[in-house]
């Protein structure tokens, strides 16, 4: 310490001055490990979500796959401490700039999938996506009102949450968030997301894994933000509905 005082004052004198020495920092041995952050955690709820979307498959589940998933979401978010806005659950920059991106990329993706994506899988797989179980709202405007609040309910906010929001961050957080990390989350979470559609068929699967592809793409543009996505997948799922309504949704 005595000598460290008198080459400091010395030091002074040149105009500069020797700062203590920093203890060095614990070994990552160690470091307390953040179990909130645990590889092991991110695996158990990806697991558990698989289970979850293998019991709707399977009929086990009688409220749907996306209530479990959002709950599942919901105990994630609040354990780590990050919540909902966390991940995106906010304004793109106004409410004014994301609803009109928002309508915008809804009719968009509509448009798209119906002269384009559809048709084409139509064409190469010789069947129309299995939507049997919507041709009751055709004509039924009571039936259809309740379809269009559920749609965005439970798919434009429930899937948006779930998929977008949760899955999607919780595949890129096991792979340390890297771009490579997002683009690999992609691609699985809607892949998963097709097969939860396998209701409708080989065609529904693929064009609607397709359309989440596309919805994880404007979350990812918007700087993941879940509102723009919302708001584009309730006004797609508005319009499909609106057309089997009126009986003029392709196949029906």
């Amino acid at each position: 310490m005595i000598q460290r005082a008198v080459m400091n004052n010395f030091a002074k004198i040149k105009g500069t001055e020797i700062a203590p020495r920093e203890p060095a920092p614990p070994g990552p041995g160690r470091r307390p490990a953040n179990w909130r952050q645990s590889k092991w955690l991110m695996v158990g709820e990806l697991v558990i979500g698989v289970l979850i979307c293998i019991a709707h498959v399977r009929h086990f589940n009688v409220l749907g796959k996306t209530p479990w998933l959002l709950l599942l979401g919901s105990i994630s978010l609040w354990v780590r401490k990050i919540g909902w806005r966390g991940v995106g659950l906010t304004r793109y920059r106004s409410w004014k700039i994301t609803l009109l991106l928002g309508v915008a990329a809804g009719f968009a993706l509509e448009t798209f999938q119906l002269f384009v994506s559809q048709p084409l899988l139509v064409r190469f797989l010789g069947k129309q996506p299995d939507l049997e179980g919507f041709r009751a709202l055709t004509g039924n405007l009571k039936l259809t009102l309740i379809y269009l609040a559920l749609a965005w309910i439970l798919a434009a906010f429930g899937e948006e949450m779930v998929y977008r929001g949760y899955l999607m961050n919780r595949v890129a957080d096991l792979l340390n968030r890297t771009p490579r990390a997002w683009i690999v989350s992609l691609i699985v979470v809607h892949v998963g997301f097709g097969l939860a559609h396998v209701h409708q068929g080989l065609t529904g699967v693929i064009d609607e894994g397709l359309m989440g592809l596309l919805l994880g793409l404007i979350y990812l543009r918007t700087g993941r933000n879940l509102s723009v996505p919302i708001v584009a997948h309730g006004v797609q799922d508005s319009i499909d509905f609106v057309l089997i309504f009126l009986g003029k949704y392709p196949g029906m």
